[in-house]
């Protein structure tokens, strides 16, 4: 890559030893260069409501502002109740308003689900790719990252313990790093 990409990072999970945050820092340490990241905060956005635009919240400026500069989306969840979280859907509602003024339109973005279970977080999935394609986000397509069993996938430290796995999420980030580049001008 010959330029740099500003890529924000966005975790469904919101606790503090979360394993989707932990594979995020993982995976992001994998890339290859001309990506840079940054960990943007979903958990303290007010619920979205329409009335507030009158007076928005700062936390909905901090956030829209702070999208508006990247180049493109990594989405790292869990599943709840075969969906993603709240605190993610909602990142979405705020920055997808006012209308007309939203801020994934056209970005790049990938998804990675992850969970302790089998099925690896796969309803969430898609049910954030439906989401992505109203919002006009190019989607990652191939590889597709379903990550099953993830707790004994990382070591204490937030460390990939398995090389098969390692060279798969870099295989991974090598793709989404050329996907942002080829929706560059998108």
């Amino acid at each position: 890559m010959s330029e740099t990409f500003e890529i924000a990072v966005l975790v469904g999970s919101l606790r503090k030893e979360s394993l989707n945050r932990k594979l995020a820092e993982a995976m992001t340490a994998l890339a290859p260069d001309g990506l840079s990241f940054e960990f943007v905060t979903i958990g303290d956005l007010p619920l979205y409501n329409e009335d507030l635009e009158a007076d928005v919240p700062d936390a909905w400026t901090r956030f829209r502002d702070t999208m508006k500069t990247k180049q493109g989306v990594l989405f790292f969840t869990p599943e709840y109740n075969r969906s993603v979280p709240g605190a993610l859907k909602n990142a979405l509602d705020v920055g997808s308003r006012p209308y007309g003024q939203s801020v994934w339109d056209k970005k790049p973005a990938a998804i990675v689900t992850a969970s302790p279970g089998a099925l690896a977080a796969f309803g969430a999935n898609h049910h954030l790719r439906q989401s992505l394609v109203f919002l006009n986000m190019p989607t990652l397509q191939q590889p597709e990252a379903y990550i099953g069993q993830v707790n004994k996938l990382l070591s204490e430290d937030g460390e990939i313990v398995s090389d098969d796995t390692k060279s798969f999420l870099t295989t991974f980030m090598n793709a989404f790093a050329s996907w942002v580049e080829r929706h560059k001008d998108y």
